[in-house]
Formats: structure tokens, sequence, C-alpha cells
């Protein structure tokens, strides 16, 4: 199996101005084609995001940065064919 190819997203801006980051990662998520995951940059750890994702059968791998950010990775499994 190929491992995905992952889209960005730093929601730390949009969090940064009061702005909600939510329908932007849903946008991205809604338009990953098979093979491709998404990478989300933010300030936190996205517990509440990484709970949802999985209720929609995506997997997700986290990493803490130096920074303190974290780097939340959500892909789905494909079938081999």
């Amino acid at each position: 199996m190929t491992p995905p190819t992952f889209k960005r997203l730093d929601v730390r801006k949009l969090i940064a101005r009061g702005i909600a980051p939510f329908p932007e990662i849903r946008k991205r998520v809604d338009a990953l084609q098979p093979g491709e995951g998404l990478a989300i940059v933010a300030p936190f750890l996205p517990s509440p995001l990484i709970e949802r994702l999985r209720g929609e059968k995506f997997e997700s791998r986290v990493e803490p940065q130096p920074d303190g950010s974290w780097v939340t990775y959500f892909w789905r499994e494909t079938e081999a064919a």
C-alpha cells in the first residue's frame, strides 16, 4: 500500500484572528481524493477534531512540534485492489 500524500493546512493564523477553523478543515477534508491525506498544524492538540474524523473512518497520527504546535495527519486507509 502506498502511503498517502498529505496536503498541509496551518490553522494557527485563523485561530489567532478568532476565526473557527472547522469550515476550512471540512472543505479540505471533503476535497480529498483517494491516496490523499490532510496534515493540520494547530497551536494545540485538536482532540475533538480527531474524534469527529475518526467517526468518519479517518486514521490519524499526531506529532508535537518543538515550538509547541501540533501537526495532526488524517487519512483514510484504502482498500487493496
